[in-house]
């Protein structure tokens, strides 16, 4: 204790202020980001890796920006966009939100399933326990005891970092792939960065760090140390997916570009590189998808209830937030029960849902920007003009590519048929 209260003040704070941006960022590499990070590395190699440093400025300054104003306001995002853009509006936004993030869920336990499966436990075993445990981890938690686990939970993730050392990856060609753009006007390479971006700068987040920061009780005063603790979980997480889709261009594309079925699929590709490689990769997998399964139920579940008025928290009971804990409850029965089905197309539904998320991302964006903007809101704290630029640009380019990604589809569907 004497020694923690020998800390520098700063370090101090940010050590209390630590959670809602660090957890954030880790766990966007949920299932869904691990299967588009990898399908990435095994269709292209090191060829997409150039996405990486400008997705990372654009979490950045997203995240920064929803920190801030869950700072300033002490409002969550969806609270803010009924207040000043109405219920209806709120109200498209939640749906078009709940369909996105039910994706996820599902692809989460399909993780889960994926990852035990590897070590001979059915989905039919390992789906209904992991359910059932992330349901009590919240329901019968509260936000300190929850942030704990999710903290810890966050740690793991080095284990992708050390199974892409332990194959010895061209790092000269991934390095010069990091710096070097290819464009290529085909609707699958067009897919993969829509779902990049989709699943690395995904609209739950937005909803999801701004809940978090207005229930952990950060204020303006402690902004500073939380913007710092912001910045560095969107560095660790895009470092995080350089390192997946480095090992899975070393160990598939390497021997042959081909699509993967899941995020097992590159666990299981990795086993000639040594037992250690696999096992690593697999415990993230699972970690991953454990992780996710908790956040994005429980994000749905803020931002639904926090744009229709509804009482929202972990610090609440049962009894207090009904609605809150029902979602909740309902989004992970749901998706773990779909995953259940036999023959449903898992695979394609998550590479769906990260597109999905890349196509309602500039609308949460432009809502984004103008809620920051406004000084009658954010007073002294509206966006610096650089954060203007990369925002707009941002939307600019996202609407860009969702029309061309479109267009170049319905043109080869055109001459498929002709």
């Amino acid at each position: 204790m004497r020694l923690v209260e020998r800390l520098p003040r700063p370090l101090l704070i940010f050590f209390t202020v630590i959670g809602p941006g660090f957890i954030t960022a880790m766990v966007d590499n949920d299932a869904g980001g691990i299967y588009t990070y990898s399908q990435a590395g095994a269709l292209f190699g090191y060829l997409l890796l150039w996405t990486l440093p400008p997705i990372a400025l654009l979490l950045v300054v997203t995240q920064e920006m929803n920190a801030r104003m869950g700072a300033v306001t002490g409002k969550g995002l969806s609270d803010l966009i009924r207040e000043e853009f109405g219920l209806r509006t709120t109200f498209v936004v939640m749906a078009l939100l709940v369909i996105a993030n039910f994706t996820n869920v599902m692809a989460n336990f399909a993780g889960v399933a994926s990852a035990l499966e590897l070590f001979w436990v059915p989905k039919y075993v390992s789906v209904p326990l992991a359910a059932t445990a992330v349901w009590f981890l919240v329901v019968k938690g509260n936000y300190h005891s929850v942030e704990k686990i999710f903290l810890f939970a966050c740690v793991t993730y080095i284990a992708y970092i050390v199974a892409a050392v332990l194959i010895s990856p061209d790092w000269e060609a991934s390095a010069l792939a990091s710096v070097r753009p290819v464009v290529r006007w085909d609707p699958v390479y067009l897919t993969m960065i829509v779902g990049l971006v989709g699943t690395s700068v995904a609209p739950w987040m937005q909803f999801y760090l701004q809940a978090a920061v207005v229930e952990k009780g950060i204020t303006v005063k402690d902004y500073r140390e939380s913007r710092i603790e912001v910045i560095v979980g969107c560095i660790v997480m895009v470092v995080v997916a350089f390192f997946i889709m480095v090992a899975c261009a070393a160990a598939i594309w390497q021997k042959g570009p081909r699509d993967i079925t899941s995020a097992a699929d590159a666990a299981k590709a990795l086993r000639p590189f040594g037992e250690y490689a696999f096992l690593l990769f697999s415990a993230g997998l699972l970690n991953a998808s454990l992780f996710a399964a908790s956040i994005l139920p429980l994000s749905t579940a803020y931002s639904v209830c926090e744009g229709l008025g509804f009482e929202s928290g972990v610090n609440k009971r049962f009894r207090e937030a009904p609605i809150f804990y029902w979602l909740y409850t309902g989004l992970i029965v749901l998706g773990a029960a779909v995953v259940l089905i036999p023959g449903f197309p898992l695979v394609r539904m998550i590479l769906f849902s990260q597109v999905v998320n890349g196509v309602l991302l500039p609308l949460v964006l432009v809502f984004m920007i103008k809620l920051v903007n406004n000084r009658d809101l954010m007073h002294e704290w509206t966006n610096p003009r650089l954060y203007n630029v990369v925002a707009w640009l941002a939307v600019v380019l996202l609407i860009a590519m969702t029309v061309v990604l479109m267009g170049t589809t319905v043109f080869e569907m055109y001459f498929r048929t002709a």
